[in-house]
């Protein structure tokens, strides 16, 4: 009975059907107005290197193909929010009239995170909180979320089959292990990476500004054709999805590819003031012997 409700949802989410209409949210606490200019706990990722399997769908000589693995590279420090945004800090910017309200029954408290919130939601308070800091925030890229994420990434990679049935089917049974629980938590109750970042790979996914990809791959691993769908970005958690990026609750539909994420929310990077480290090149990709870019 479970395994079919499971399967049920993954093949909703696959349908990409619309989610529920956004309704007032619960106030457990009231939001203090000025928490999101005035508490942002912010954790400094050193530079180093990791190895990271690339996002997308692959296929080599018309097969399905394993992503390709790749050694993520950090040439400078990444200033990344300890913790999800809250609730609490998401309902100011709701306030000022900036953000799409949340929906009912998201507890609105300073310790609790801000879910089911789309990519679009995401991105408009970025702007806000922005405006309202005089600093830069945005959502990070799906390397960047890797690399601060370290030993809590989620390697995605499956075994080559070409039988589209059995990938799916192995895609499946590693993902339904994920936390099924869709209560959110007080931050910390996940526990903290070695970066000192909290709740990662918990039931809560993150937003990432990485656009969904197609790479067709010849014999010698070679791009022979990429296709990119920006209606669609990575969620990251406890395993990686692609979500249509005005979805707010993958569970009713709306993801791309696997299973459906339980809680969708999101927390932002902030940009070095400097000019000059704005537009340097912070993340190198590398595969053996060549360069792969930057996404």
């Amino acid at each position: 009975m479970l395994i079919a409700f499971k399967l049920k949802l993954a093949l909703a989410c696959a349908a990409g059907l619309a989610g529920p209409i956004a309704v007032a949210p619960l106030l457990s606490d009231p939001p203090r107005r000025d928490a999101a200019v005035s508490e942002q706990s912010v954790v400094e990722v050193k530079p180093g290197t990791m190895s990271y399997r690339v996002a997308g769908d692959f296929t080599r000589s018309g097969k399905p193909a394993e992503a390709p693995l790749a050694t993520l590279r950090s040439n400078l420090p990444l200033a990344i929010m300890a913790h999800q945004v809250s609730a609490a800090d998401y309902q100011a910017c709701v306030d000022d009239g900036d953000c799409h309200t949340l929906d009912r029954g998201v507890a609105v408290a300073l310790d609790r995170p801000a879910v089911q919130v789309s990519f679009h939601d995401a991105q408009a308070y970025a702007a806000w909180l922005s405006r309202r800091t005089g600093e830069s925030w945005r959502l990070p890229t799906d390397e960047e979320w890797a690399f601060a994420a370290g030993s809590k990434f989620a390697d995605d990679g499956l075994p080559a089959d070409s039988d589209p049935s059995k990938r799916w089917l192995a895609r499946y049974a590693r993902e339904a292990a994920a936390d099924e629980d869709t209560t959110t938590r007080a931050f910390g109750t996940f526990g903290a990476n070695e970066n000192g970042l909290l709740d990662l790979s918990g039931n809560v996914w993150e937003w990432t500004t990485t656009c969904f990809v197609r790479v067709a791959l010849d014999d010698a691993g070679r791009t022979l054709k990429q296709t990119t769908n920006c209606g669609v970005r990575v969620a990251e958690g406890a395993h990686r999805a692609y979500v249509t990026d005005f979805i707010r609750d993958a569970r009713a539909g709306g993801c791309a590819s696997g299973t459906p994420p339980t809680n969708l929310g999101f927390r932002l990077v902030r940009e070095p003031k400097s000019l000059l480290a704005r537009v340097a090149a912070v993340f190198g990709r590398t595969s053996i012997g060549r360069t792969v870019g930057r996404s």
